[in-house]
């Protein structure tokens, strides 16, 4: 699959790059024509900051008390805590202490935080951070989550989204359609290559694909 890669760049800084793969791919969700390898932002610590630094330009007057990180965007999540709390000394979150969290998956597939992390979420302005939207699914269940928790979403970001929105909230991202315009998801019941009988490259999920 690798000899397949696309080197993709981020428009807006040409530093910030992603692996594009074309081919028939399964996740928890839907079906989907290209596989999105962001392992590199969300592994070595440069290009997180790097990423970190875009994102937070979108939210430099926004007030955060939080970031939930998904997906393992925590390294990315990390630096953009920090980047927000050393923007200039006019910014809202000027020196603020922000909080950087993860939180945890039960049997029934909901998102859970255990007692002693919901005071950070507890009446808190929160930042969701995800590494890739398809379907908006998994911003669906966050957003119960954070409710469930008494937090106030300030905001979604995300690495790559292939939607602009979620109930009404923007959602700003380094990568999107513009930059994959011929990207597409299915679910299962109507995907057009599991019609033709095209075999699946692989399951993917936010840590990363397994070939068939």
């Amino acid at each position: 699959m690798n000899s397949r890669a696309i080197d993709l760049r981020a428009k807006k800084n040409k530093r910030i790059g992603i692996k594009i793969i074309p081919g028939h791919f399964s996740t928890s969700h839907s079906h989907v024509n290209y596989y999105i390898d962001m392992t590199d932002i969300k592994s070595y610590y440069k290009k997180a900051k790097l990423a970190a630094e875009e994102l937070a330009k979108a939210y430099s007057s926004t007030p955060v008390d939080v970031i939930i990180c998904l997906e393992g965007t925590r390294i990315v999540g990390a630096y953009l805590a920090e980047e927000l709390a050393q923007t200039s000394i006019a910014a809202i979150n000027h020196d603020a202490n922000l909080a950087v969290v993860t939180p945890e998956t039960n049997a029934n597939n909901q998102m859970i935080f255990r007692d002693n992390i919901q005071p950070i979420i507890w009446n808190k302005r929160v930042l969701l951070m995800v590494a890739s939207v398809t379907t908006g699914k998994t911003i669906g269940r966050a957003m119960e989550c954070i409710q469930y928790y008494n937090g106030q979403l300030a905001g979604i970001c995300a690495l790559f989204s292939a939607v602009e929105e979620s109930n009404g909230i923007p959602i700003h991202s380094l990568f999107s359609l513009k930059d994959i315009p011929d990207y597409q998801n299915f679910s299962p019941h109507e995907c057009p290559y599991c019609k033709e009988h095209t075999k699946i490259d692989a399951m993917v999920n936010s840590y990363g694909y397994t070939k068939f």
